[in-house]
């Protein structure tokens, strides 16, 4: 037990502060302007000391703009502080909650914690939305949008989860929510987690108004080359941008989810 909590908080550290954890050599010394990322942060939920090991992760990319799904807003909090006081990043952020439990995110019986997704910007946000689908399947469900800046520019950006796996009928009307809002922008990002690969018919209207930013990767039979973001080995995560030209798409396993990190850099004309 000794060695173990050497390992979290550092022989040096007091009792119960956690220390930074160092990132790769080659990680960003600063946010980036034009990069949006997007993770599903939850399985393993709830586990102490991951929001240490998040925030190392996210801030070895340093994004302009990012989105999280299964995300408690305790646990937002710890990774914000994180990437503030360990790694320089100070990020702004804004909850789209969804639903208030107990068992997943603590709290107090009669006061939970709140569920559901956060964007946290760089930039100061503005004009947030937050919409429950009609229908949200095994649990409530929904997106949020906010307008911020990425590399200097005004976006409108989009942050969703939509039904499980199980569920593509649910996930058919939630899209058609999603979409027809999205549509209304001319430069947009939908960032999330819409448990569903590429060909999957129920995808079908957001593909018809943005385009993922993976290279190759297209709703076509054969699912094109569209890279795996989850343990699992399907692609269900997705950054889709409307009005705007990637320049590069990373996806990158993470030990503190059973999702993959998955960053895009854009073109800023």
């Amino acid at each position: 037990m000794t060695a173990v909590c050497v390992v979290l908080i550092g022989p040096s550290a007091p009792r119960g502060e956690p220390i930074a954890q160092p990132l790769p050599a080659d990680a960003a010394e600063g946010v980036v302007p034009n990069r949006v990322l997007t993770w599903n942060i939850c399985n393993p939920c709830g586990r102490s000391g991951y929001d240490l090991g998040r925030a190392a992760e996210i801030a070895t990319y340093a994004p302009q703009v990012f989105g999280l799904q299964e995300a408690c807003v305790r646990d937002v909090e710890k990774i914000r502080d994180y990437l503030k006081n360990f790694y320089g990043l100070v990020y702004r952020v804004e909850y789209g909650t969804v639903l208030r439990n107990w068992s997943r995110c603590g709290g107090l019986p009669w006061s939970p914690g709140a569920y559901g997704q956060a964007l946290l910007s760089a930039a100061p946000m503005t004009d947030r939305v937050n919409v429950e689908y009609p229908d949200g399947g095994s649990e409530d469900r929904g997106y949020m949008a906010v307008t911020t800046e990425v590399d200097g520019r005004p976006v409108r950006v989009f942050n969703t989860h939509l039904a499980e796996r199980r569920q593509p009928t649910v996930r058919a009307d939630q899209i058609r929510v999603l979409a027809a809002e999205v549509a209304r922008h001319d430069r947009a990002i939908v960032l999330g987690d819409l448990n569903a690969v590429p060909d999957a018919p129920e995808l079908n209207r957001i593909w018809e108004v943005a385009t993922d930013t993976a290279p190759g990767c297209r709703p076509s039979p054969a699912g094109g080359t569209c890279e795996p973001t989850t343990d699992w080995q399907s692609k269900f995560d997705y950054v889709f941008l409307r009005g705007i030209t990637p320049l590069a798409h990373h996806v990158h396993p993470s030990p503190y989810s059973d999702h993959h990190l998955l960053h895009t850099d854009l073109d800023p004309t």
